[in-house]
């Protein structure tokens, strides 16, 4: 973390203190941002959130003031609510400001017409950075210069891996893999269990079969250097169980068509609520 980069005079501006936002903010402080180089604006904090703004040193306000200016503004507000906070977060936007979205849907146009040309990413993190396990995909305006994107970088890194996408359109499509994708997995351990439930298991039994199983072979894959598919081919006894498995989710009509239709799915509601 370029911590050397940000200072009161030089603040990260962090617009929302959610699960997100908050996420995001416990992860700078962690990797050495100072907690007097951040301001967090936001109506109500929890008292746990409140209660790390305070021993970090960072500054909480509920309103800009209208001489601050942002070393990164960092928007991980709602996007439902995004047209109504923006005009009250413009002042911070100076000359050397590098603006920051996670709103889904929220087009960097959107962002301009609000806050005017500036420097400006769009990034797509997923819940997972709740725990620093997360995945960002990312895209830079050609405004952002080398030493922004690489602060906009580190900033991003600290809940997990960054991946920047070269054109703003490949967001969509990043939000419906990695974006949603925690809720599909969250959805394969609940089908998990409930077929090894429809196979005789208690249900609870059942499920913390599931999410144990789910989670393990995540750690595993995290850990592997080995592709989704080799790990799966080890798994893979030919004519034993994983196989006459794999058979019925491999099939024509399995899980692949049914993921190709889920992801396109939230593609298009993602480009919908870009509007």
């Amino acid at each position: 973390m370029p911590a050397k980069a940000f200072s009161a005079k030089h603040p990260v501006v962090l617009i929302g203190a959610g699960n997100m936002g908050g996420a995001m903010l416990t992860g700078w402080l962690k990797s050495g941002v100072p907690g007097s180089a951040v301001i967090v604006v936001d109506p109500g904090p929890s008292q746990a959130m409140l209660a790390t703004i305070g021993e970090a040193g960072a500054t909480h306000l509920t309103v800009l003031p209208a001489d601050l200016k942002a070393a990164v503004l960092f928007l991980a507000v709602k996007p439902q609510v995004m047209e109504t906070v923006l005009p009250d977060v413009k002042s911070a936007v100076g000359p050397d400001t590098v603006v920051v979205s996670v709103a889904a849907g929220k087009t960097l146009g959107f962002l301009e017409k609000h806050l005017g040309k500036a420097a400006m990413v769009r990034a797509m993190p997923n819940t997972p950075a709740m725990v620093g396990r997360g995945v960002t995909g990312a895209f830079a305006n050609s405004a952002v210069s080398a030493q922004q994107r690489e602060r906009v970088d580190a900033l991003l890194r600290v809940s997990g891996p960054v991946e920047w996408v070269p054109a703003e359109s490949d967001i969509d499509a990043v939000t419906a893999l990695s974006g949603s994708g925690p809720a599909y997995v969250f959805y394969l351990v609940e089908c998990m269990a409930e077929a090894g439930r429809k196979l005789g298991l208690q249900a609870d039994l059942a499920m913390r079969l599931a999410r144990e199983t789910v989670a393990g072979a995540g750690e595993l894959l995290h850990q592997s250097p080995d592709e989704a598919s080799r790990l799966r081919q080890n798994v893979t006894s030919p004519g034993g169980t994983t196989a006459a498995a794999l058979a019925v989710l491999m099939a024509e009509d399995g899980m692949q068509p049914l993921f190709d239709a889920a992801l396109a799915a939230a593609r298009k509601r993602a480009e919908e609520l870009a509007g």
